[in-house]
């Protein structure tokens, strides 16, 4: 019985509702000083693995909005869904856009496993306890699970959580206030390494079907790809979560079917980066070359007409405008050298018909001109090489 009334009694005290892994982090209810309607929300994962989060959802009561959740949520992660389109939060890249508003005057937020299981719940039908609607502050979640006004205008999406905390205290006044302390965990380190190789923006057929981007790994040792993710940087621009291992020193090819991510043959970029948001690698190209791949090497990138998806990039060496001067001289100069001794053929037959000369005399004339063609051949030859 004393059980029961200490259950019953700790289950009411809990600030909103069920906690699990998973928890709803911080919510822009508010929009954004840029529009109103560029409403957030953000999760995080407190747990020690990845989640999967395929078949979750988040709704209101009123399933205005009622959201789909896809992908995986890092270990010591976020995952940032954004109302709209991507522009909510210019510099970050979201994990979902939803649709559906968040009313000013309060919801009931809840988030549900796949099973159904009611993982977390904002229960703020009465009114949003935190945040403000005039500055665009936050509603941002404590260390203790309670409800407070982010110190950052805009908050802190993708990002811990700031708490304000005042220490002690000496007739009545505050002593020590700290701020700024990130407290809900140490971001974790992901390897470098992971690169662009190769990407494929206009492909000999429909482009929809045949573009693609590979990923190489320059480590010797496996990584994780899972919560990374890659985007473009032009046009319409799509997000892609990674859900892969790559192997050591090995590739990773993506087809555009599989990321709906668009390469514009007029010129784009991409991002990748890792789950702390940090773009790992880049890269930008100019107007795309019909059925050519444009390829990572040691000297930057380059264009090519042999694509290797999955394997070691082939660019050819381009010349150097020596080597192209001495290739031109040499062609002209056994050009010339073909042309002495068709003039000498030439001239034996000349010699031939009006004289009526001997055979002997016709071999002696062209023995000397082919001996002057030799000779210049040779001559062009050692300037060539040396």
């Amino acid at each position: 019985m004393v059980f029961r009334i200490f259950l019953i009694t700790f289950c009411l005290l809990l600030p909103f509702g069920v906690y699990g892994n998973i928890i709803i982090n911080e919510i822009a209810w508010m929009g954004t000083e840029n529009l109103a309607n560029d409403e957030w929300i953000e999760l995080y994962n407190n747990g020690d693995t990845a989640i999967n989060l395929d078949g979750w959802t988040l709704k209101t009561d009123d399933e205005a909005p009622e959201i789909n959740l896809p992908g995986i949520i890092p270990a010591k992660g976020f995952f940032l869904l954004e109302r709209t389109d991507d522009n909510t939060v210019p510099e970050i890249p979201a994990d979902l856009i939803y649709k559906g508003v968040l009313g000013n005057n309060g919801e009931d937020l809840k988030l549900y496993d796949n099973f159904g299981n009611l993982i977390d719940e904002v229960n703020c039908s009465d009114g949003w306890p935190a945040g403000d609607n005039s500055t665009k502050q936050t509603m941002e979640r404590t260390n203790s699970g309670n409800w407070q006004t982010s110190q950052e205008p805009g908050g802190t999406p993708k990002k811990e959580n700031y708490e304000l905390r005042i220490m002690d205290y000496e007739d009545d006044k505050p002593e020590k206030t700290t701020e700024n302390e990130s407290l809900l965990a140490e971001p974790v380190s992901y390897p470098t390494g992971v690169v662009f190789s190769e990407i494929l923006p206009s492909p000999d057929g429909p482009d929809a079907e045949n573009e693609w981007i590979e990923i190489f790994n320059q480590n010797d040792s496996d990584v994780d790809l899972s919560g990374w993710t890659i985007k473009d940087t032009t046009g319409s621009t799509k997000t892609y979560i990674l859900n892969s291992k790559i192997p050591a020193l090995g590739y990773l090819v993506l087809l555009r079917p599989e990321t709906k991510i668009t390469l514009n043959n007029s010129g784009d970029g991409l991002n990748l980066f890792n789950p702390n948001r940090e773009i790992t690698d880049s890269v930008d190209f100019g107007k795309a070359s019909l059925g050519q791949s444009y390829n990572r090497n040691q000297s930057g990138w380059a264009w090519s007409t042999t694509l290797t998806p999955g394997a070691k990039n082939i660019v050819p060496t381009p010349q150097t405008p020596k080597q192209k001067s001495e290739e031109k001289k040499s062609e002209n100069e056994s050009l010339e050298a073909n042309s002495l001794t068709e003039k000498g053929a030439a001239a034996v037959s000349t010699i031939t018909e009006s004289s009526g000369f001997s055979t002997l005399l016709i071999a002696f004339v062209i023995a000397i001109f082919s001996g002057i063609a030799f000779l210049t051949v040779k001559s062009n030859l050692k300037d060539f090489w040396h």
